[in-house]
């Protein structure tokens, strides 16, 4: 990507940290997608995806099962050939450089997809001989990555001796073997507990803070919103909207929220119409966009059986507004 040195590294990041992006190159490389389409047996998988990923970026497709996140992730790393577009990383289109490409990746799949018969160790060493790093190389890389992703001592380890979330730090030690430039993730925290998914965040931040650029795909709210710079939401193959987590919980549903229960629909209707704002039905409740007039709120207590929930808006609610489900 571009070269960090000791004297630019963040202080509080790891020294091995330095040598995860480093390049030849010397300026910022983004990777493009171009008008993505794929179909399966003319049913529409993708369709129209456009974006950029730049580096030192973490970039999240949020959506649900089925919206096309997986398909797309594949496009760009090249397992997966588009009927229509292209991805291009630096100078290389995917479609036709696609070694020259992939050898500036890193990609942490949903499977763990290590070897079950190699130690900790020789699954990093052995996967290093891919990028024709071998010998005394390879046994300094791998020690890096051990340090960085906190499994040192646990190099003469086989994997099933690993617990789930050691398991996904080595996966991701693992995409990191070659110096990626970008980094795909696709749903690394699925299945982690909240512990293992908070030491995964970490590592996936400093990879950001040494201009790594990072593709993230989740269906974890808490997740897109603390770790993603930009989102783009996906339904049906489709971009619904993309911007900032801010930006598009603002812009969508703004900034706070009534949970109502114990009052027809009919009377929800009406108070969104008084107060220009939306309304959704949400399991047996409804939701309701809160406007900033104080009043309004002590309309609603006045009314209400049960009395209402206020909270903050989060991307759920974004989601819910803009495709009528909910994203989990």
């Amino acid at each position: 990507m571009f070269e960090l040195s000791a004297n630019n590294s963040p202080k509080s990041a790891p020294q091995s940290m330095t040598s995860i992006a480093r390049s030849s190159q010397t300026e910022a490389v983004a990777l493009a997608a171009y008008d993505l389409w794929k179909s399966y047996r003319d049913r529409p998988v993708v369709q129209g995806v456009n974006f950029t990923l730049n580096p030192g970026e973490i970039l999240g497709l949020l959506g649900p099962n089925g919206a096309g996140k997986t398909t797309i992730v594949r496009m760009l790393y090249g397992s997966v050939r588009p009927d229509r577009g292209f991805v291009q990383l630096g100078q290389n289109k995917i479609q036709l450089q696609g070694r020259a490409a992939r050898a500036k990746m890193g990609i942490v799949t949903q499977e763990d997809n290590l070897d079950p018969d190699f130690t900790v160790w020789e699954n990093l060493t052995y996967f290093a001989h891919h990028y024709r790093i071998t010998g005394a190389a390879a046994r300094q890389r791998a020690g890096e990555l051990l340090a960085l992703v906190g499994l040192e001592d646990r190099g003469s380890s086989l994997v099933d001796e690993l617990s789930g979330g050691m398991k996904r730090r080595l996966v991701l030690a693992r995409a990191l073997i070659n110096h990626p430039q970008v980094v795909f993730l696709d749903e690394p925290t699925t299945g982690l507990d909240p512990n293992a998914r908070q030491d995964f965040w970490r590592l996936v931040l400093q990879l950001k803070q040494n201009g790594c650029g990072v593709l993230l795909t989740t269906h974890y709210m808490d997740e897109a919103q603390r770790l993603c710079d930009r989102l783009l939401l996906l339904q049906q193959g489709k971009i619904l909207d993309r911007g900032t987590p801010a930006e598009l919980i603002e812009r969508t549903v703004g900034l706070e929220v009534a949970e109502i229960i114990g009052i027809p629909e009919s009377t929800i209707q009406q108070l969104a119409q008084q107060a220009g704002t939306w309304y959704h039905p949400f399991g047996n409740s409804y939701l309701l966009g809160l406007p900033a007039d104080p009043q309004f709120w002590q309309q609603i207590h006045t009314i209400t059986p049960t009395p209402p929930i206020r909270r903050p808006t989060n991307l759920e609610d974004v989601f819910l507004r803009l495709t009528g489900t909910a994203l989990a």
